[in-house]
């Protein structure tokens, strides 16, 4: 059976040992994390968590069922039809054309988020292939730093 990309994400009660216990599952079947991120839901008791991984459907509902058998998890949604973005910072030198770096980040949904004594900051937030792309694009403005925020996604 053929692995690819699937998109986990699952409402958890907002307590200690969660995050633990859910990447335990997912290392105890040998399968990477690619991606995750973990933030409260405004106004509740419960955290939201995007899990990137790789793996056949079948692999992908035998742990989406065994996420559904630890306690304090709410809700797991295996997405199929969703909107998914990430989010990166780029640390340039000042020595680079701040003008070509602005334009191409708009392209990506981004903007120069800082500018100091000798560097420049840039975030762009699009569909993770698109920032592979956005990466890419931007090797020739020689980046010193680059950070990935991780996937976040929500069924349509």
């Amino acid at each position: 059976m053929e692995n690819e990309r699937r998109v986990v994400s699952v409402i958890v009660v907002n307590e200690a040992s969660v995050l633990s216990r859910i990447t335990d599952l997912f290392s105890g079947r040998g399968y990477n994390i690619e991606s995750l991120t973990v933030a409260p839901i405004p106004d509740s008791k419960y955290s939201r968590l995007t899990i990137v991984t790789a793996g056949s459907v079948r692999v992908i509902e035998q742990i989406t069922k065994q996420l559904h058998k630890l306690i304090p998890i709410l809700r797991v949604y295996d997405h199929v039809d969703f909107v998914e973005k990430e989010m990166a910072l780029i640390k340039f030198p000042i020595s680079e054309s701040i003008t070509d770096i602005d334009i191409l980040c708009q392209a990506y949904n981004g903007k120069i988020v800082n500018v100091g004594a000798d560097m420049v900051v840039a975030m762009v937030a699009d569909e993770p292939k698109r920032i592979d792309n956005f990466l890419k694009a931007i090797s020739r403005f020689n980046p010193k730093e680059i950070v990935r925020g991780g996937a976040v996604a929500l069924e349509r």
